[in-house]
């Protein structure tokens, strides 16, 4: 996903960036007084971009003003879609596991997730686990979010996670590494009033 976005990216960011470059010398150098084609709609300092006959040549006709609105509607749309592909996270869907007889098998994603947020939430003192893999196929990479309860040490917390849960995957994954990236955060409670 992560390819193939900033495939896309680069690929409208190139042409919206020749299209601004074109459009914008051809009207500097029109702007300029310098030559240009004679099929170029604007020839001199002088020249407007759109005449008053053309801005008004349609808005007489009733399916204007609802193309137009539609077309805005679609980029505005478009526009908003980018932006939001921009700063999700791709999360894994497999990782390969090395079988040890030369071969690999491709656990799903989602199952391991599944896994480390179990082992996670058994933890004593972890109320909530909640795990997203990231990075390669081959180098995951882990984001782990911890729900802590009052009484739970942050220090023990990470300490367990680390022993237990993300060496558990690591051991059934056949993985050197799993670069791990733990939020902690407590959960609320009322304060207890001492007598």
């Amino acid at each position: 996903m992560t390819v193939v976005l900033r495939r896309v990216n680069r690929t409208v960011l190139a042409l919206v960036g020749l299209l601004l470059v074109v459009g914008g010398g051809a009207v500097l150098a029109a702007a300029l007084d310098l030559p240009v084609p004679s099929w170029w709609p604007w020839s001199g300092p002088d020249d407007v971009l759109l005449s008053r006959s053309e801005r008004q040549h349609w808005r007489a006709e009733s399916w204007w003003w609802p193309l137009v609105i539609a077309l805005l509607g679609l980029i505005v749309l478009l526009t908003l879609w980018w932006l939001v592909v921009q700063f999700r996270r791709a999360r894994l869907r497999e990782v390969l596991v090395d079988t040890g007889d030369g071969e690999e098998a491709v656990l799903r994603g989602r199952a391991l997730e599944t896994v480390l947020e179990a082992d996670a939430a058994a933890q004593e003192g972890v109320a909530r686990a909640k795990v997203a893999l990231t990075g390669r196929r081959t180098a995951p990479r882990t984001r782990v979010a911890l729900l802590l309860e009052a009484y739970a040490s942050p220090a023990d917390a990470l300490t367990t996670l680390s022993d237990e849960a993300l060496a558990h995957a690591r051991t059934s994954t056949g993985l050197p590494a799993l670069p791990t990236e733990a939020r902690l955060r407590a959960v609320k409670h009322r304060a207890r009033r001492v007598a």
